[in-house]
C-alpha cells in the first residue's frame, strides 16, 4: 500500500512539474450598470495589447559583430606587404567609418612572423601599416587620425612554430582604442 501511495504521489509530482501554467488573458474591465446586479462573466478571449515601439537606439557599427567593421586585422603572405583582395573591403568599410567620424582615431599595428631578422620584422611591419594606412586615406580618412607602429615579431597573436601561427601573426591591427 505505501508503494502504491508514494507512486501515486510520484506521477503526480512528475505531472505537474511536466505541464504548462497557462497564460490568464488580460480583460478589460467593463462598467457594469448600476440597476443589474453582476452576473458570473462568461470566458472572455484574451485581449492582445499592441507593443509600443522602442525608442530607436543608434549602435556604433564597430560594436556590431555582423558588420564588416568588427574584422580588425589585414593578413599578409610570407614576405608581403601589400594589402590582399580579401581584405579590401574591410579596410574600405574602416575608411568610411573615419570619414564619417573626424573624431575617431586609429593606431595600425604592423605585425610578422618570428622568421627574419627583428630589423627586417620590424620594418617589414612598418610597410604593411603603411599600405593598410594608404588605403584608409584612399577611403577618405584624414591623415590625423591615423597612426602606425610596427611590432615586428613582437606581439604574435600564437606561439607555435608552424606556418597555422605565423599566418596568424602576418597581420596589421587596427585599434581604435589607442592614441
Amino acid at each position: 500500500m505505501k508503494k502504491l501511495l508514494i507512486s501515486v504521489l510520484l506521477v503526480n509530482l512528475l505531472a505537474a512539474c511536466a505541464s504548462q501554467k497557462p497564460k490568464e488573458p488580460v480583460v478589460e474591465p467593463k462598467a457594469a450598470p448600476a440597476a443589474e446586479a453582476p452576473k458570473a462573466a462568461p470566458a472572455a478571449a484574451p485581449v492582445e495589447r499592441a507593443a509600443a515601439p522602442a525608442p530607436a537606439v543608434e549602435v556604433d557599427p564597430l560594436n556590431d559583430p555582423n558588420s564588416l567593421l568588427a574584422k580588425r586585422s589585414a593578413y599578409f603572405p610570407f614576405d608581403v606587404s601589400v594589402v590582399q583582395e580579401n581584405d579590401k573591403p574591410m579596410i574600405q568599410a574602416h575608411a568610411a567609418y573615419l570619414k564619417d567620424r573626424g573624431n575617431r582615431h586609429v593606431r595600425l599595428e604592423g605585425n610578422c612572423d618570428e622568421r627574419g631578422s627583428d630589423e627586417y620584422n620590424l620594418a617589414l611591419g612598418q610597410r604593411r601599416a603603411d599600405s593598410v594606412k594608404k588605403m584608409l586615406l584612399v577611403g577618405g580618412a584624414r591623415d590625423s587620425q591615423i597612426d602606425t607602429v610596427s611590432y615586428g615579431e613582437e606581439k604574435p597573436r600564437l606561439a607555435c612554430h608552424e606556418e597555422k601561427c605565423w599566418k596568424e601573426n602576418r597581420r596589421t591591427d587596427i585599434n581604435y582604442n589607442a592614441k
